[in-house]
């Protein structure tokens, strides 16, 4: 079995034809990197995203979690990976708080 090569510049991504849209890696993430969109496809009308890449900190917390393997997280040798900041864990409470989606009008702090 070969190992997966992640897309170049890209932290973190989801094979969604794997995913089950579960959330429970948008639980798992403490940076709020992910949340759910609607997807009308889906067999849940929702689908994972990745919202906020940039303040991915490579814990692999999603990917352990994922009971389907649907998520990867790049290996730090790839990827210079962000510090968790307070604006990221407000992200991460939104999001929680708003049923594992990201708000509409949320804005950066």
């Amino acid at each position: 079995m070969a190992l997966m090569k992640a897309p170049e510049n890209t932290p973190v991504w989801v094979n969604t034809s794997r995913c089950k849209a579960c959330d429970i890696c948008v639980d798992a993430c403490p940076a709020g990197v992910l949340s759910m969109k609607p997807e009308a496809s889906s067999v849940l009308g929702a689908m994972i995203s990745v919202v906020a890449e940039e303040a991915c900190i490579g814990c692999n917390e999603c990917e352990l979690s994922c009971p389907d393997f649907a998520i990867y997280v790049a290996d730090k040798s790839e990827y210079k990976f962000a510090k968790l900041t307070d604006s990221a864990k407000k992200r991460r409470e939104a999001i929680i708080e708003n049923n594992y989606r990201l708000p509409e009008d949320w804005k950066e702090q």
